[in-house]
């Protein structure tokens, strides 16, 4: 099965939902991104190998397929697979068999594919970027996820469920946008779809502000104290929120922030000197 769609429209949640309600839903769901894939090693992160197989193989892998034996395997951005390794795959799908690096025969396996892609991968074979056997072998069945801007009447859905979600993951008070607000929510074009959507209402329980249209500026809570911080208070006091919310895990706070984790950790040893810091009722301070 293929999911098609533009980044952000959630083909990994629809992949995880097809898991579970099929019948294989206490079987392993396995996820691989293929755009991550190490094209010296990816085949043994595929298929596996054998102790010794290769320099640094001080023993033996299953790889995702075999660890997926029963399951699903998600080969998401399979569009970004390198192309030697492409007729391997389809092989796989062909005879239901995977070669361990290293192996003396191949190995059967039972596995369900799903695969997702934000390419047009009709083009990519077009150009030669893509075979067209393994096309047609994972497209026997495809789903197309539509853009957030061709859906707008979800998108009051959306903005509840999203608002309910992070209520009570940062325990703040749900979210409910006057009329306006919904109004030029559903307007917006959404550029990053879903994803991009939560992103905007998660960020705001963080900074605890409103949640607004992406560069159009916040406006601070009723409860909140942002309108009386000049810019680098504000700054740390976002930082400072972040890490509290995300209990201390740069990587996390970093994401929320829509910034690198290097980035994240200048900030934190900019802001680790106490003068540095805006005052905090409950005495917290970012940690390192």
């Amino acid at each position: 099965m293929l999911l098609s769609g533009e980044t952000g429209t959630g083909k990994e949640v629809w992949a995880r939902l097809l898991h579970r309600v099929g019948p294989r839903r206490d079987k392993p769901f396995i996820p691989v991104n293929c755009a991550a894939l190490t094209p010296s090693l990816a085949e043994s992160q595929l298929f596996g190998h054998e102790k010794g197989a290769f320099t640094g193989a001080l023993g033996s892998a299953l790889g995702a397929f075999r660890a997926a034996d029963g399951g699903v395997i998600f080969l998401d951005e399979i569009g970004e697979m390198p192309l030697e390794l492409q007729p391997k795959l389809h092989r796989v799908l062909q005879e239901y068999e995977v070669a361990p690096v290293g192996a003396a025969a191949p190995i059967q396996v039972d596995v369900q594919v799903l695969a997702a892609t934000n390419r047009n991968l009709e083009a990519e074979v077009r150009a030669g970027r893509f075979r067209e056997d393994l096309y047609f072998r994972l497209n026997l069945v495809e789903i197309q996820l539509p853009p957030l801007r061709e859906r707008r009447e979800d998108i009051p859905e959306f903005v509840a469920c999203f608002s309910e979600r992070f209520a009570e993951r940062y325990r703040r008070p749900v979210w409910r946008p006057d009329a306006e607000t919904l109004q030029q929510f559903c307007q917006f074009d959404w550029p990053g779809n879903i994803r991009q959507l939560s992103h905007v209402i998660e960020q705001a329980y963080v900074l605890d502000c409103q949640p607004t249209l992406p560069g159009r500026g916040g406006r601070p809570a009723a409860s909140s104290q942002l309108p009386y911080l000049d810019l680098g208070q504000l700054r740390a006091t976002a930082v400072r929120q972040a890490m509290a919310a995300t209990g201390g895990h740069k990587g996390r706070a970093a994401r929320l922030l829509g910034v690198h984790a290097n980035t994240l950790t200048r900030m934190l040893a900019e802001l680790s000197t106490p003068a540095a810091l805006p005052d905090d009722p409950d005495g917290n301070v970012p940690r390192r």
